[in-house]
């Protein structure tokens, strides 16, 4: 295994973690007397919908990481920090998407969980931003397969799209549950619309032993 698979392999291991964890944040509910158990099961929506809109950020983020470090064939001390950076703030989403559920329908309270919720995926996408920035820098991270000129070129459209996060900070003060489906939109968004390492034609990629 090369150095940027080990590198996978570790971050693979912290997605997995965090993905996981946010099934255990949603508490087996307790039968009440009005209702019975499918009342409680349903008055625990907060949660169901917090745990989705998790996954998905998360489930994208290890798609578009998982893509990105298809393209890595060497790794240098930076990019290990900024990585670790990204698995950081991975690591801690299962806590803003708890706090979120739990004061989902509060007032006041739910308006500071949402901005929570909100500043920890700003973290997430300046971290990545970081990240893609470092590899676009000079490129000799990448393999040759890579047009370095055109990846360099995608840091403002990498940038422009980041600003929808800082946005959901405001919106958290209007509406909590706006905020968390804004947050799904934004992960399906970046699902289906991202943006993709520019290679090069076949016939101009350069050799992996040249691009060292």
């Amino acid at each position: 295994m090369n150095e940027s698979g080990r590198v996978e392999a570790f971050s693979d291991g912290v997605f997995a973690i965090a993905i996981t964890l946010l099934i255990l944040e949603i508490k087996v509910p307790e039968a009440g007397e009005h209702g019975g158990l499918w009342h409680a099961l349903g008055a625990q929506w907060p949660s169901y919908a917090a745990y989705v809109v998790s996954f998905l950020v998360i489930g994208i983020m290890w798609i578009n990481h998982h893509q990105l470090f298809g393209y890595v064939i060497r790794v240098d001390r930076t990019l290990m920090f900024l990585n670790l950076l990204v698995l950081m703030v991975v690591a801690a989403v299962p806590w803003p998407t708890a706090m979120l559920a739990e004061y989902l329908r509060e007032d006041e309270a739910s308006h500071v969980a949402a901005a929570v919720y909100s500043m920890v995926m700003v973290a997430m996408a300046l971290a990545f931003q970081a990240l893609w920035w470092h590899l676009t820098r000079t490129g000799h991270l990448f393999d040759g397969r890579v047009d370095v000129a055109a990846a360099r070129r995608t840091r403002v459209r990498f940038a422009l799209g980041s600003l929808a996060y800082p946005a959901t900070v405001g919106l958290a003060y209007v509406s909590a549950p706006l905020t968390l489906a804004a947050h799904g939109l934004l992960a399906v968004y970046y699902g289906f619309n991202q943006v993709p390492v520019p290679t090069r034609e076949p016939d101009k990629a350069v050799p992996q032993a040249d691009a060292r």
